[in-house]
């Protein structure tokens, strides 16, 4: 099998890309990498995988910037004093499979001029979008596919995390085309048991055993 390298990011804050990113490391026995991390308190994205992640093939990989302010990644780097450079973003050299997070909705600015959608583009990766429902969550949903597809991007699946919504559900997949990828539903609680579980299907929906 081909090795997957895909990027996750969502249609905004707070839709659950950590999760999917925990679950498809967990899936694919991938390496994780998070470019960018605005805020290290009370963790990091990094850390709060490697703690939902139990296989042995994981490698995670030092993000290229850590930053202390959870903020738009342009604007924590700017209260540090920091540039964030383009050219620092390479792929970490690595044979497995690998799972990128990004930081945020896919046009949160990283640096003057560039958005998370250009680093996805300078990776050369294929994308995971993660959608959860509220009130507007169709058209940030459709805008960030419509975004994909206007660069040129290309787009592994869409998951759907959260409350099923069938209605809305129904009408992105229609209107869109976009491989569906196994649902996450409502979780009490988020630990390791929870990321087998989903693991298992997220296994069967990328063609392995």
């Amino acid at each position: 099998m081909t090795s997957e390298r895909l990027f996750i990011t969502g249609i905004g804050t707070d839709v659950g890309k950590t999760f999917v990113a925990a679950i498809l490391t967990e899936a694919l026995g991938a390496d994780y990498w998070k470019p960018v991390q605005a805020g290290l308190a009370p963790t990091t994205d990094s850390a709060t995988v490697r703690q939902l992640v139990t296989n042995l093939g994981s490698h995670f990989h030092p993000e290229a910037y850590r930053l202390q302010l959870p903020a738009s990644p342009h604007l924590a780097a700017a209260t540090e004093g920091i540039l964030i450079h383009p050219e620092v973003f390479t792929l970490p050299q690595t044979d497995n499979h690998l799972i990128v997070e990004g930081a945020g909705g896919l046009l949160v600015p990283l640096a003057p001029g560039f958005l998370v959608a250009d680093l996805i583009a300078q990776l050369g990766l294929a994308t995971v979008v993660v959608s959860r429902h509220y009130l507007g969550s169709i058209n940030h949903t459709l805008l960030t596919l419509e975004a994909l597809r206007q660069r040129g991007l290309a787009v592994r699946g869409l998951v759907f995390n959260g409350e099923p919504n069938p209605s809305t559900e129904d009408f992105i997949t229609q209107h869109t085309g976009v491989p569906v990828l196994p649902r996450i539903l409502p979780e009490p609680a988020v630990n390791a048991e929870v990321v087998s579980r989903y693991a298992k299907e997220f296994r069967a929906a990328f063609g392995l055993s």
